[in-house]
């Protein structure tokens, strides 16, 4: 194995509970325990809207990084440092980490998202190797950011082996794992349960509302106005999701857009039936077998799902047995990491290193 440690640059504090950041932080634990060195730098908590001082003390930092150095820079901040990475493009060997591209992100203007494309699509070209963490995350850096497929590697992220939730909860207990923004689309969850208030069922809403206070407090006026202020809980962010998982009988998110989805994983892997949009990845990890997908943005299509799945047991256990079934073919955070590990060790090796 190559010497050569590795650097992994990302904004904020590691300890983020969202799925980027546990993806960082698994990743990074498990090439440690394969043999790897990692040197963790922390950029400023204001990516990926960098303010000046934020971007001269990322430029300061990959300037201390040693001359040939290999660097790996999550997404959350490499989109918007074009100017920064063009800088330290040849000195430094660059690995990109892409959960989803930044202007895929809901709720931007055209100008935002025109920028943000160009801004990443610059920072994604200085990169000698791209790492993605979804075929379909590769395939929108193949078609929309002209990304050579040999410099794309998919790691997808690791899922932990879990009990079976037993799924027997009077009244059904919903369950909903994301952080309050608008790319998660709990308003359109908020709608479609709206129209199901002749049912029984109750509903979890487990994610923080740091991330865009004023978009929580739209969510939670929602959930006023439609008066399920009593059915529907907001937990907040929670450390241990796994009792989460455990004491529920379903798992809902209609997400406009995923670059993966490791809570739809983390789901299947406690056998939970999903009812999802059909959005970027989810197709990809949720097969037809354990969930319902319906289009994005569509909240008639989605409560006559969460209807179907509510009054209709059998379909509800046909569903929660292929979540089961579906969760043996998840794979482990090792394979991950090796396939990470091996890239790194392909770069060290090449002649033009």
């Amino acid at each position: 194995m190559s010497t050569l440690p590795l650097y992994f640059v990302f904004p904020g504090d590691l300890g983020t509970p969202t799925g980027g950041y546990h993806y960082d932080r698994r990743l990074i634990s498990e090439l440690r325990t394969l043999g790897k060195q990692v040197i963790p730098i922390a950029l400023s908590d204001r990516f990926p809207t960098p303010d000046k001082d934020a971007l001269v003390d990322a430029e300061q930092k990959l300037s201390a990084i040693p001359d040939g150095a290999q660097v790996m820079i999550d997404g959350l901040a490499m989109g918007v440092m074009d100017q920064i990475v063009s800088r330290h493009a040849r000195r430094l060997s660059l690995i990109a980490l892409c959960h989803h591209p930044l202007s895929l992100e809901a709720g931007l203007s055209a100008a935002q998202q025109d920028a943000l494309h160009h801004s990443e699509k610059r920072s994604l070209h200085c990169a000698r190797a791209t790492v993605v963490t979804s075929p379909h995350t590769a395939e929108i850096l193949r078609n929309q950011f002209d990304l050579d497929t040999n410099s794309i590697l998919v790691a997808c992220p690791g899922t932990d082996r879990s009990e079976f939730a037993p799924c027997t909860g009077n009244p059904p207990r919903l369950l909903t794992v994301a952080s309050l923004t608008r790319r998660k689309a709990h308003d359109v969850l908020i709608e479609s349960l709206g129209a199901l208030k002749d049912l029984p069922w109750q509903a979890r809403f487990v994610g923080g509302d740091h991330f865009d206070r004023e978009w929580a407090q739209q969510l939670k006026a929602q959930v006023n106005q439609e008066q399920l202020a009593r059915r529907i809980d907001f937990v907040g962010s929670v450390e241990n999701l796994q009792p989460e998982y455990q004491q529920a009988d379903l798992f809902v998110l209609p997400s406009r857009f995923e670059g993966y989805g490791m809570v739809f994983a983390e789901a299947l892997a406690a056998g939970l039936p999903v009812i999802a949009a059909r959005a970027g990845a989810v197709p990809d990890v949720v097969p037809a077998s354990a969930g319902i997908l319906v289009p994005a943005d569509d909240a008639e299509a989605l409560a006559a799902a969460l209807r179907e799945v509510l009054t209709d047991s059998s379909r509800r256990q046909a569903l929660q047995r292929g979540a089961r079934q579906a969760a043996l073919a998840l794979p482990g955070w090792r394979d991950s990491a090796m396939l990470v590990l091996n890239l790194t060790e392909e770069l060290a090796n090449r002649s033009d290193y």
